[in-house]
């Protein structure tokens, strides 16, 4: 079963929030990041990757999107600060790793 990718973006710490899901984490995030990618990202200066999540599977993924875009804001930044606290830019690790 493929991997694929719940992420959010963030235009600055409690800033703009995106969130998205792709089956390439490091290829999405360089899209957005070079504003390859048409639309809110773009729009709005959403380029840090402040979190992300591992879901197998295309429904799985897609599901956990849909539940997270409907989250209220606050729980949104709860996820984030929960597992980034310092809302670094976590695209620099996945490069490098």
């Amino acid at each position: 079963m493929n991997s694929y990718y719940v992420y959010i973006l963030a235009s600055k710490r409690n800033g703009t929030l995106y969130v998205g899901f792709t089956s390439d984490l490091l290829k999405r995030v360089y899209e957005h990041k070079n504003d390859f990618v048409d639309g809110f990202t773009k729009k709005y200066g959403v380029h840090t990757l402040v979190f992300y999540e591992t879901c197998d599977g295309h429904d799985g993924a897609l599901q956990r999107e849909k539940q997270i875009k409907e989250w209220k804001r606050r729980w949104k930044i709860e996820l984030i600060e929960k597992a980034n606290p310092e809302w670094r830019d976590l695209y620099k690790q996945l490069v490098e790793s």
